[in-house]
Order: structure tokens, then sequence, then C-alpha cells
């Protein structure tokens, strides 16, 4: 069932969380990237719009926090204060979550909490934990000016007509839906600054851009839904087993992502002719039943493993720098003269 046109590799991770190895198959295909010409727009808006505005709200997928964080967000919000929401909530693993909330409350200048907005009134604690962190502001004189970021499809529209009590923003369950900056006056004392959700032109580590296609972060038509959903088996079957067990009535676990998905279609009828395994329409299945939380609360990564892929990842860009370094050397040598840049 192997695709020719992909070379399988793998690298093992060790992750502190559950103090054993983690090993992923990876797929060498194009790396997950989707940068529309409105991000770009939003993150020249956000600049402009960070000058008027006390404190930040990032808007994380409480299932990929870290993946899910924009890296473009530090260097933009200088020193301004910053709560970040891990939402979705409901559809992550609780203890992870109380994991990655200890994690990011060390941060300076930062607070981070946990948000399922499934729950009524859950939002209702938001306002008040901007308005603590700046104190000076919140008045009709001076009112508390709040933007919001996030990734397409966070569920950042959703919260913003939550806050409001009203639907001022539109929302649906596909990446992009907000293309346009907005300025929300929420009560007399509070103003709201949208953004356009938007990623960055390069999702490292390449596991990032796995697991927010994973998620249902970027738009479909740039992945192969086998790539993900082999990805997302091999993670699952080491650290959720019982849940994909429970899920697919398997009697046993198999031994690798692939054998997974063949296992769930032959129990869910993904078959085609011959009796074969339909890998596209058993991946897709797949990752719609994670996205929508029917293998239980489900995360896909740990500050511990996203530390050692971003280790790794600087590992690796260094080794290229010292092999780009030695060509332009060994250029030069042979020529006498210094290489074109």
């Amino acid at each position: 069932m192997q695709n020719k046109n992909h070379e399988q590799w793998s690298i093992s991770l060790w992750s502190p969380y559950n103090c054993h190895f983690l090993t992923f198959w990876r797929w060498r295909i194009m790396a997950i990237n989707w940068y529309p010409g409105h991000m770009h727009k939003a993150k020249k808006e956000i600049r402009e719009v960070l000058t008027q505005v006390d404190v930040l709200i990032e808007l994380l997928d409480a299932r990929i926090p870290f993946s899910s964080g924009n890296p473009m967000v530090p260097g933009l919000r200088e020193d301004k204060p910053m709560l970040k929401i891990l939402n979705k909530s409901d559809l992550a693993d609780p203890d992870a979550t109380r994991h990655w909330l200890a994690h990011l409350n060390q941060e300076a200048g930062t607070k981070a909490v946990a948000l399922s907005q499934k729950q009524a009134g859950s939002t209702n604690d938001i306002l008040k934990h901007c308005q603590s962190m700046v104190a000076t502001r919140g008045t009709a004189e001076k009112p508390l000016r709040v933007l919001i970021l996030g990734i397409p499809n966070v569920g950042k529209s959703t919260l913003i007509n939550n806050l409001a009590g009203r639907v001022i923003a539109k929302t649906g369950n596909e990446p992009a839906v907000t293309k346009t900056q907005q300025r929300i006056k929420i009560t007399d004392s509070i103003t709201l600054f949208d953004t356009p959700g938007f990623l960055w032109p390069k999702l490292e580590p390449e596991a990032s851009g796995y697991r927010l296609a994973a998620t249902g972060a970027v738009k479909n038509t740039i992945y192969e839904a086998e790539d993900v959903a082999l990805f997302a088996a091999e993670y699952l079957l080491e650290q959720y087993g019982l849940a994909l067990q429970n899920r697919y009535e398997l009697g046993s676990l198999p031994a690798t992502g692939i054998e997974l998905l063949d296992a769930i279609a032959a129990r869910r009828g993904c078959l085609r002719k011959g009796g074969l395994a339909d890998l596209n329409k058993v991946s897709n299945l797949f990752l719609n039943e994670l996205r929508e939380g029917a293998l239980g609360g489900i995360t896909l990564e740990t500050p511990e493993l996203v530390a050692r892929e971003g280790a790794e990842l600087e590992v690796q860009k260094q080794v290229a720098a010292e092999k780009k370094a030695a060509r332009k050397a060994g250029a030069r040598n042979k020529s006498g003269r210094a290489p074109r840049k």
C-alpha cells in the first residue's frame, strides 16, 4: 500500500511526559505551508494596530498549544501583556492541558487559561483577566483596548461573538473565514480589535505543520490526507492506544500507523475492489473523527516534545549552514575567486 512517490523514514523522540521513546514514520513530501496574500496583509495591519492596544489575547488550540502559537507574535508583541487561551479544551487531554498551562504561565507578562466555548458562560472571565493585566484602563474615558490573535480555524470568531453577546464575526469550520480587520465595541469600557487568522511563511519544525493539518488549521487542498493521518496515527498509537481500541473495537493494537489505518478501514468498510483498504477514504475518516473529538480528549504535543524537536531543528540548520559554507569554500578554492551569492 505504500505510495511509491514517497520515501519513508523514521526518527525516535524521547518524551519525558511518558518517559519512553516515540517513533514517528515520516513521509517525505513537500513541507506543509499555507500563506495566502490576506495573511501577509494581516501581519502588516497587526504591526500598525499594536500601538493602539493595551493587552493581547492569543487564542491557541489546546490540542497543539505550541504549534498553534504564531512564532511572529513575540517579535510583534514587544512588552504588551498577553492572555494565552487554550481553546477547544474539551477536545484536548485534560492532563496535558494542565501541564501546558503550568508551562505557559511561567512566561513573563503572560497569563494562560483553558477554555471550552461549548460550556455556557465559559467566556465570562476572559475580559476580567485582561482587565487585571492593565489596571490603568477600563473606563468610559479610557477604554481597555484588546487585540485578539489566532491561527485560522482556532475559534476566534466564535469567541468574539460570545464576548460581545451578539453575532459580529462570521464563523465557520473552515480556515481563513475572517479576512478583514474589525474594531468592535464590546462595552463602553472595552474595545476589541479583531484580525484575520494568519499562519507564517514557513512552518517549523516539520511536525508542527503536520499537527496543524491534523487539527484542521490549514486547507485540505495543500496536503495529502494519507500523510497527515499516518503521522497522527503513529503518535496516537504511542500515547492513546486505549482510546483507539475503544473507538474502533480493536482486539489488539496494530504495530504501525499504516496497520492501524488498515484495521480501521476493515472495521468501517473503507475498502476498494478486492478488499484492499481505501487509504484516502479511511485517512479522511480518521482525521475527521480526531478533529471532532470522537476519540476522546487528545493532545498531539507536550512542552518536552516540542523542545526536543526545536533542538533537533537547530542542529539540522547548523549542519546545513556548515555544508553551504563548505561548498562556497570549495568553489572559491577551485576558481580562485569568490563564488556568486
